[in-house]
C-alpha cells in the first residue's frame, strides 16, 4: 500500500508540477527533498560501488580480493602508482570487504611491534571499530564481526565486533620503513587470517571469487556517475540489509514522499523536465556547498587545514559524512590520523614548483604522537598524484635520516633542482603547481586541540 501511495503522489506531481494534496510537496521542493537524500545515501552508493571493484577478482591479487577475504597490497607507491589519488607511502594496505548476510567473519590479527590497525567500516563509512589500537596494539588477537541478524555462538577466545550493517569496508595499514622493510611486512600479511566462520572451524579452502570486465572503474566516477533512477533504486535496494541509524528515522520518513527507503520505488517522473541537466548540476554544485556548510569541521592550523572530528563518526552530519565522501573516502578518524592539506605558502600564495620553500619546524616541535605513531610530509602534483623525481623520494618523514639544525629545528627544503646542501632533507616536487600533506598517525591530544602549530612554508 505505502508504494501504491508513493507512485500515485508522484504521477500527480508530475502532471501538474505544484502543490496538490496537503502535505504534496512542489516540483522546487520536491527537487530540495531529491538532493537531500542523495546527500544522505551517497556515502552507502560509494561503498557499494567501492566493493564492487575492490572484489572484481577471482583470488585476491594487486590488492583486491574476493568478498570476506583479504588481498594485499604488495609494493609502496611511486610516481607511476595510479590507482588511487594521493596514495600515501608510509603504510602497506590489506583491504577486506565483507558481507556478512550469511555468515560472520573471522578477523586474525598478528603481534606486531609496529603500527598495524583495521580500521572496521560499515556501509555508511562511519568506523565502528578500529583493531589493533590502544591496549591490544602489539597483542595477536581473533576478532569475530557479526552482521545485524547473527545469532549463533562466539567460540572461545574470540572478540566479538557488532557491525550495524551486513556489507562494510576494512582498511588496515601496516606501517613499512622503506623498500628494506618489505619482506618484514610481507611476513606480517601472511599471519592475517581472514574468512567466514563456517570457512574458519571447518578448515576448508577459500572459495574463488568472479570478475566481471563491466565491473572495473573508478568507484567514485560509478557512483557519481549514476542517473536518478539508477541511483535511488540502488539506495531503496541497499537499505534493505543495510539500515540507517534509528536517529536517521526523520530523514527516512520524509524521504518517502519521493519513494525513497527500503524496498520502495523511486520514479524519475516526479522531478519533471530537464532532469539530466538539473541532475547534473545538482552533482556538481554539492563539492562547494557541503564545504560551505562543513566550514566548522574543517581546521585550519597555519597554512595547513585537515578535517576534524566527527570525520568517520558522523552521527547526523550528513553534510559532512558526503564531503569526506567526496574528498577522502575511508578517512581515518581524527583520533586515529589526520591528514593535514598546505596548497599555500604562509602568504597565502598557491604553492609551484617555479619557486622554492623551506618547512621550518621549531626545536621540539616535530609532530606529536603516541607510542607505536608517525608522520609524514608528502607531495602531490595538481593531479594528486605523487611526483616523479631522480631519487625517488616522495616524502620526508620520521623514517627519513634527515639533519636537524643546531639547535633541534627542522628544515625541509621542498623544491625542484636539488639542494646545494645535499639532499638529506630534500622532499622534491615538480616545476608545476603542487600541495602538501602531512600525516600524523597516532596523533597526541594536542594536535587535534590546536596547541600544536603546524611547520611554517616559507618562500626562498
Amino acid at each position: 500500500m505505502k508504494k501504491i501511495f508513493v507512485l500515485l503522489t508522484a504521477a500527480l506531481l508530475f502532471l501538474s508540477g505544484g502543490v496538490h494534496a496537503e502535505g504534496t510537496p512542489c516540483l522546487d521542493e520536491t527537487w530540495d527533498l531529491v538532493r537531500r537524500a542523495y546527500v544522505f545515501s551517497f556515502p552507502l552508493v560509494l561503498m557499494d560501488a567501492t566493493m564492487k571493484v575492490g572484489t572484481n577478482t577471482l583470488q585476491p591479487e594487486n590488492g583486491r580480493a574476493p568478498v570476506n577475504q583479504a588481498g594485499h597490497a604488495r609494493t609502496l607507491a611511486t610516481a607511476r602508482f595510479r590507482q588511487v589519488v594521493t596514495p600515501n607511502v608510509d603504510t602497506l594496505y590489506t583491504q577486506i570487504f565483507f558481507d556478512l548476510s550469511d555468515d560472520a567473519l573471522v578477523i586474525r590479527k598478528p603481534a606486531a611491534e609496529r603500527y598495524l590497525t583495521f580500521q572496521v567500516m560499515d556501509a555508511w563509512s562511519d568506523t565502528v571499530a578500529m583493531l589493533g589500537a590502544g591496549a591490544d596494539t602489539m597483542d595477536e588477537r581473533v576478532y569475530l564481526l557479526t552482521g545485524p541478524c547473527f545469532e549463533g555462538e562466539i567460540p572461545e577466545g574470540m572478540t566479538r565486533v557488532d557491525i550495524p550493517t551486513n556489507i562494510g569496508w576494512i582498511i588496515g595499514r601496516t606501517v613499512c620503513f622503506g623498500p628494506e622493510d618489505l619482506e618484514n611486512v610481507y611476513d606480517l600479511q601472511a599471519q592475517m587470517d581472514v574468512r567466514t566462520l563456517a570457512l574458519y572451524l571447518s578448515g576448508e579452502d577459500q572459495p574463488r571469487g568472479t570478475y566481471v570486465p563491466e565491473n572495473d572503474g573508478v568507484p567514485f566516477r560509478i557512483a557519481a556517475g549514476l542517473g536518478p533512477k539508477a541511483f535511488f533504486d540502488r539506495v531503496n535496494e541497499l537499505l534493505v540489509l543495510n539500515p540507517a541509524y534509528p536517529e536517521d528515522a526523520g530523514e527516512l520518513e520524509a524521504f518517502e514522499a519521493i519513494g525513497v527507503g527500503p524496498g520502495l520505488v523511486f520514479d524519475p517522473a516526479i522531478l519533471g523536465d530537464g532532469v539530466g541537466e538539473r541532475w547534473q548540476a545538482m552533482i556538481a554544485a554539492l563539492p562547494a556547498e557541503l564545504t560551505v556548510s562543513s566550514a566548522s569541521f574543517l581546521i585550519d592550523n597555519g597554512a595547513f587545514r585537515f578535517m576534524g572530528g566527527p570525520i568517520s563518526r558522523f552521527g547526523k552530519e550528513y553534510d559532512y559524512r558526503a564531503l569526506v565522501a567526496i574528498g577522502g573516502f575511508g578517512a581515518n578518524p581524527a583520533d586515529a590520523a589526520v591528514y593535514m592539506r598546505a596548497g599555500s605558502d604562509d602568504e597565502g600564495d598557491e604553492l609551484n614548483g617555479r619557486y622554492s620553500y623551506t618547512l621550518h619546524f621549531e626545536p621540539g616541535a616535530l609532530p606529536p604522537v603516541t607510542e607505536n605513531g608517525f608522520w609524514s610530509v608528502t607531495a602531490y602534483g595538481d593531479d594528486d598524484f605523487l611526483i616523479d623525481n631522480p631519487i625517488d623520494r616522495y616524502a620526508v618523514c620520521d623514517r627519513t635520516a634527515f639533519v636537524l639544525n643546531p639547535d633541534g629545528s627542522l628544515d625541509i627544503l621542498v623544491q625542484s633542482e636539488k639542494p646545494e646542501e645535499g639532499t638529506d632533507n630534500w622532499l622534491p616536487v615538480g616545476k608545476e603547481a603542487f600541495h602538501l600533506f602531512l600525516r600524523i598517525y597516532l596523533p597526541q591530544a594536542q594536535v587535534l586541540d590546536g596547541t600544536w602549530r603546524t611547520p611554517s612554508i616559507v618562500k626562498r
